[in-house]
């Protein structure tokens, strides 16, 4: 295990345990794909807080492991070979964690790209779609009179949720019965869409019972609950 203090985001949050992944984010529907599958996995972990409003996102420290200023990121102590590992993006890390761990992908190569293909679904459908209808409804652009920009991604986070309600008929998780990486993407989202972004009506969300479900299930999973408040807010 190499010396975590090589790299420079350390200085801004110090590891207290350089032995354990070091988790950068903040609890945000993208942010909890990546706390949720460590509290899945049981792996050793310490969270560090990215607070938004203090800019924190946009500091050198955080650029220097994530020039795309978003979170989460995170360094793995004990990557491939035993060298420190440093990601972002958390679809990435999500597959990254499963591989290491042999947990929430199946093994056979079937069902891997099954799962794969769902996460891919989240990271460019659900994740930018569902996040744009929470802008237009909830944040700034409610300010805007002209309503069709919140319509245009209303009507396209419903066609999205009818995909996933026709996928989970008769299933109980993505890959069938197998909770995987491809749910973990998507329960923050779907959670945020009806909760903290208040569309459940817009876009007709009880109407997808399956989804309802689905998320039902996968919000009752002890390590979701505590992974949607990790970390802990200031």
């Amino acid at each position: 295990m190499s010396d975590l203090n090589a790299f420079p985001i350390t200085r801004r949050w110090p590891a207290k345990h350089p032995d354990r992944i070091q988790l950068y984010s903040l609890p945000t529907p993208n942010g909890v794909k990546a706390s949720i599958m460590l509290e899945e996995t049981g792996l050793d972990y310490e969270p560090h807080l990215v607070d938004f409003a203090k800019d924190d996102q946009k500091s050198p420290e955080f650029l220097s492991l994530n020039p795309n200023g978003k979170i989460p990121a995170m360094i793995d102590p004990n990557g491939p070979g035993g060298a420190p590992l440093a990601l972002f993006e958390s679809g990435a890390m999500l597959l990254y964690l499963a591989d290491k761990t042999g947990r929430f992908i199946p093994a056979d190569p079937a069902g891997r790209w099954h799962a794969v293909q769902w996460l891919m679904f989240q990271m460019g459908g659900v994740g930018p779609m569902f996040g744009q209808v929470g802008f237009f409804n909830k944040f700034a652009g409610r300010e805007w009179e002209d309503k069709r920009p919140l319509q245009r991604y209303v009507d396209e986070a419903k066609r999205l949720l009818n995909v996933m309600d026709r996928a989970l008929a008769g299933r109980t998780w993505f890959v069938g019965e197998e909770y995987s990486i491809a749910d973990i993407s998507m329960i923050g989202w779907v959670r945020n869409l009806i909760t903290f972004y208040e569309a459940r009506e817009l876009v007709e969300f009880d109407g997808y019972a399956n989804v309802a479900a689905w998320l039902e299930r996968g919000l009752a999973r002890p390590a979701v609950q505590r992974g949607l408040n990790i970390p802990a807010r200031g």
